[in-house]
């Protein structure tokens, strides 16, 4: 498996040995309507492989890597490391880091930011700003995120990327035989990603009228199609996604949460992966 070497919200890593067999073995064109950290997109197996995601930021970061020499990039990743004295104690060298990054909006810089911030996040107020706190005693960049990087690197090089809601994104030209995956923010599990008040549009029960709208669609059409999501979570029920699953196969998966206590955790949320095939 390759992961993805930003730890982006809800990615699904830990999850893909349960997704990825439940993928079709062979597939045409492959879309990502919410690619995020690329968990999910580095490792699936397709002739053809587009990713979109609604963060310009993350989207522009993975354009820079793709598009940079490699060797250029682990350079300057060490050389700015030195330069502000990154390291999982050095409060003020981060802070600095966050302020250049929110002044020039390096992609490079951005990367660091996320490698030495707390818990990894991916995060952003409503200016644009990152502002994700310092991972103290925590975060870093070591070898084990040069591999990672290294390896989604030469990945990126058979990746498409498009950056946009997935309201405009057009599935018009798919036929079958291609495949179209979703793993949008889940209306009841509301997180920094999708509260409306990160510069991006927030979530909401329309936002989910609309997916489930364009997954029929692409079931009349003979396209397959397979939606992560959850059904319940912490008491609440997403009533209308039970309701709209009924019509599709659904496959629960074991839950798996970093940083947290999992059986909690798994007792309180059950998460599906939703098919039409």
């Amino acid at each position: 498996m390759i992961k993805s070497p930003l730890n982006y919200i809800g990615g699904k890593y830990r999850l893909l040995p349960q997704l990825l067999p439940l993928f079709p073995s062979e597939i045409g064109t492959f879309i990502d309507l919410f690619a995020g950290g690329l968990d999910v997109a580095l490792n699936v197996n397709a002739r053809h492989i587009v990713c979109n995601d609604i963060n310009h930021y993350v989207t522009g970061l993975f354009e820079y890597l793709r598009g940079t020499d490699i060797e250029h990039i682990v350079g300057e990743v060490n050389r700015t490391i030195a330069r502000y004295g990154l390291s999982k104690e050095n409060t003020e060298g981060y802070y600095a880091l966050r302020s250049d990054y929110n002044r020039t909006h390096s992609p490079l810089l951005l990367f660091l930011l996320i490698c030495f911030g707390f818990n990894h996040q991916v995060r952003f107020n409503a200016r644009g700003e990152f502002n994700n706190p310092f991972g103290r005693a925590r975060s870093s960049y070591n070898e084990r995120t040069e591999h990672h990087l290294r390896q989604t690197h030469r990945r990126l090089q058979q990746i498409e990327l498009r950056t946009g809601n997935f309201r405009d994104f057009s599935t018009d030209v798919l036929v079958p035989g291609d495949f179209v995956y979703a793993d949008p923010p889940y209306l009841i599990s509301c997180g920094s990603y999708n509260d409306g008040k990160r510069g991006f549009e927030g979530w909401t029960a329309t936002d989910d009228k609309h997916l489930f709208g364009l997954l029929d669609n692409l079931d009349r059409r003979g396209i397959r199609f397979a939606l992560s999501n959850v059904l319940h979570h912490k008491g609440a029920v997403n009533e209308p996604l039970v309701q709209w699953a009924d019509h599709y196969h659904i496959h629960r998966l074991r839950a798996s949460y970093a940083n947290s206590n999992y059986q909690a955790r798994a007792s309180e949320t059950e998460e599906v992966l939703i098919t039409n095939y």
